[in-house]
């Protein structure tokens, strides 16, 4: 069974998880790894994502990188 993204299977330990409904929800460390935001508004998007405006207004601030000082 081929899964992840771009249909490969390249989930490791850690990428996500079930939410009780049986959603799988994928983690920050997931998500960076895939290397871009999607903008569907991830429960932890890392990229700072803000669905309600539809823009990617910067990092996280408690990862410890932010693009305040840009």
């Amino acid at each position: 069974m081929q899964d992840g993204f771009y249909g490969r299977d390249e989930y490791q330990e850690g990428d996500y998880y079930f939410t009780p409904e049986g959603y799988r929800v994928f983690t920050e460390q997931y998500l960076l790894r895939r290397g871009y935001c999607c903008k569907n508004g991830c429960r932890h998007c890392p990229y700072g994502f803000n669905k309600k405006t539809g823009r990617v207004e910067g990092k996280k601030k408690n990862d410890g990188s932010s693009n305040d000082n840009i």
